[in-house]
């Protein structure tokens, strides 16, 4: 039976044997990494007062992750876009990532957010609308895969390009799905950072496919992401493209 907790400042859905040790879990990577307590250690390297060397294990993977997807997206993903640590774009992904190994059963999922990871065959994943509150905008048929949303609808413009410190224009959300939802998010924040030029970034991606909502209601999905959601990428009103 599925659980529903609040951790992460987020609804937080677990569907599988052991959900408990999920859900503690994801309170010591709260506790650890939020942006919001003063005594998390991202809060204390942020202000100088813990160095990266006496962090947690976890805690320095996670940064230095970071730095490599910064590398990779050509810095639109940013642990310090706004100017402050805030690695929250990986986090949560990477979180769920860990937390899916904690659950008994081979087929599971967790939502965290509206972010994605099922385990087993027979899932199907809704893609909220960007605009359109409680309609879905693509259903994907989901095996062992993760999917990854970015957009300004659940929590305003909290996304900007890093390279002008400015949200992004043109763009109305970003999906993401593949085999690592950590990955996926940071790919989707990316993107989503980018623009209109993000979707010819995503299509050179390699194992990963997306779906981009433009503003003006035009969507571009890779072949692979229609395909997955059965050679239909979007619901009515919205015209496709590849």
């Amino acid at each position: 039976m599925a659980e529903t907790r609040r951790i992460m400042g987020m609804p937080v859905t677990v569907d599988g044997r052991g959900s408990e040790r999920v859900f503690a879990w994801l309170r010591w990577v709260d506790a650890t990494f939020s942006t919001y307590r003063a005594d998390s250690q991202i809060s204390r390297i942020d202000r100088a007062e813990l160095a990266l060397g006496d962090a947690h294990p976890l805690v320095r993977e996670v940064l230095e992750r970071c730095e490599r997807l910064r590398v990779a997206t050509g810095g639109y993903f940013d642990a310090r876009a706004r100017g402050r640590l805030d690695p929250s774009g990986l986090v949560k992904g990477w979180a769920v990532d860990r937390a899916v190994a904690l659950l008994d059963v081979g087929r599971a999922c967790i939502d965290a957010g509206g972010d994605v990871l099922v385990r087993g065959r027979g899932w199907r994943v809704g893609v909220r609308h960007p605009r359109e509150r409680g309609a879905l905008c693509a259903v994907i048929e989901a095996g062992d895969l993760a999917v990854a949303t970015s957009g300004a609808y659940e929590r305003g413009l909290h996304i900007v390009d890093p390279h002008t410190g400015r949200p992004p224009e043109g763009v109305l959300s970003v999906t993401v799905v593949g085999p690592d939802l950590a990955t996926a998010d940071a790919y989707a924040t990316a993107a989503f950072a980018m623009g209109e030029t993000g979707p010819a970034w995503t299509a050179r991606l390699r194992g990963y496919d997306a779906m981009t909502i433009l503003a003006g209601d035009e969507v571009l999905a890779t072949p692979g992401f229609t395909r997955r959601c059965g050679g239909r990428s979007v619901a009515a009103g919205l015209n496709a493209e590849d």
